[in-house]
């Protein structure tokens, strides 16, 4: 038997003889052996460290031959971690007594005085058991974290201007290592693609990617949300979930909307980064992870850290390499190659001849500013593609960019007005509209905290 191959190790019996017997074979052959004479101390142990084989006296001095204190720990071990393997051990077993601790949840059972070489049979059998179990739950957990995303990744990367393929040409350097990267660039410039595009070229495309969008999480969502939770850890815990982070393993986690975390998150965040590990909401245990990180904001963290708003450490430990994603209207030669990609996929989708852009249309379409972005340029094509009856999309299928163009360019309050509730509520609609809904940079912009916004929304009855 190769040495080291049985992993962590957990002994409980009361008798000291049995222990040493156990340590002295045991050694060899695990990573770690711990030993323990009171059962009343596996509460503590499981909570805080993590075994691959537990090995359980079943009868202990309050109980010398029914085996009752061995199913009574062995059911506590299992609630503790469902997918524990334990090996049950006693001197006065028969068949009645294994047929019972298998029914209650245990591996297998030995006699004691054991064989040493059927013992390490036995504990090598269910330490490969233990394995197996261990990748079901993370296939599991994977599956569910992904199951969240399915659809995403549809859309590609496109861009024959000059900014795109300068951009273009700092991707395929360093989607090939494993350095973290910034990406930053107004709402709708694609940054999760370009995320995605990253993970594809890299040696960690087959693995996971994983998405989180960080402004849609609350204080109280964060840590359970990114690191996962153990069963019972609060109100609503019904199970044993892992997290974002560990979901990512050995692939690419890719952090949205960075800029939005509260100065708890972002120290809490660091911490993770900097050990490359995380522990569980209700636990102590830590896990190590291995990811590949990929920020995105469109806020300027350069300046939040100029204003105590976002941390330098933690700016540091993200941007190893900072990419800027250029707006539309700053590469409206790529115009056309989004228009026939999409128009493509709405033609497919409404089951429909797929239409093209006449003249008009595209000039149409590079008059307009584009505050949204590609995701807006995406919007208009769909609605387009819908409400026309021709084949060609003429300047006329795009009359709604006209009006959308005449909201989105600032507007300024009356002069002559000092009503403050009409101030008030003019300001909080801009902010509104300049944020997209989004009701945490509406607040951020206001220098209101989220609950005083609501306030207002209530008040103003927007």
């Amino acid at each position: 038997m190769e040495e080291k191959n049985l992993g962590r190790i957990l002994v409980i019996d009361d008798n000291e003889d049995v222990l040493f017997s156990a340590k002295m074979l045991l050694k060899k052959h695990a990573k770690e052996v711990v030993m323990e004479k009171n059962p009343k101390k596996i509460p503590f142990l499981m909570s805080n460290e993590d075994f691959d084989l537990i090995l359980l006296d079943m009868n202990f001095s309050q109980d010398i031959t029914s085996g009752q204190e061995g199913y009574y720990w062995l059911k506590e071990i299992l609630k503790y971690d469902p997918s524990a393997v334990v090996v049950m051990i006693t001197a006065f077993g028969d068949v009645e007594m294994a047929v019972k601790a298998l029914k209650e949840g245990a591996t297998d059972f030995v006699l004691k005085p054991w064989q040493n070489e059927k013992l390490l049979a036995t504990l090598s059998s269910a330490y490969k058991l233990r394995n197996s179990y261990k990748e079901v739950s993370q296939l599991k957990e994977v599956n569910r974290t992904l199951s969240t995303q399915l659809g995403s990744g549809k859309d590609i990367i496109q861009g024959e201007s000059k900014a795109m393929q300068r951009l273009f040409s700092i991707i395929d350097k360093v989607a090939k290592t494993d350095a973290d990267v910034l990406l930053l660039g107004e709402n709708g410039t694609g940054k999760e693609v370009i995320a995605r595009t990253i993970h594809e070229r890299s040696s960690r495309a087959d693995k996971v990617f994983v998405t989180v969008d960080m402004g849609a999480l609350t204080e109280s969502l964060f840590e359970s949300e990114l690191f996962g939770h153990k069963k019972g850890a609060f109100t609503d815990a019904k199970e044993d979930r892992i997290g974002r982070i560990e979901a990512a393993n050995g692939g690419t986690l890719f952090l949205d909307e960075i800029g939005n975390l509260s100065p708890a998150m972002q120290a809490k965040l660091l911490t993770v980064l900097q050990r490359r590990e995380i522990i569980r909401v209700g636990t102590n245990k830590p896990i190590p992870v291995n990811v590949r990180l990929i920020c995105a904001t469109n806020m300027p963290l350069k300046e939040m850290v100029q204003r105590n708003e976002f941390r330098q450490d933690l700016l540091y430990r993200i941007n190893t390499v900072e990419l800027n994603l250029p707006p539309l209207r700053e590469r409206l030669e790529d115009i056309p190659l989004f228009a026939e990609h999409f128009l493509g996929i709405y033609a497919q989708k409404y089951k429909q001849p797929v239409k093209r852009l006449s003249a008009s249309g595209l000039e149409r379409l590079k008059r307009y500013n584009w505050p949204g972005n590609v995701r807006e340029l995406q919007h208009a094509l769909e609605r387009a593609s819908i409400m026309s009856e021709n084949r060609e999309l003429d300047a006329d299928d795009f009359f709604f960019l006209a009006e959308t163009e005449v909201q989105a360019a600032p507007t300024q309050l009356e002069a002559n007005s000092l009503d403050l509730d009409e101030l008030e509520r003019e300001a909080v609609q801009r902010a509104l509209q300049k944020h997209e809904g989004n009701i945490s940079k509406a607040a951020k912009e206001l220098g209101l905290s989220r609950g005083a916004l609501y306030r207002r929304l209530e008040k103003y009855e927007l």
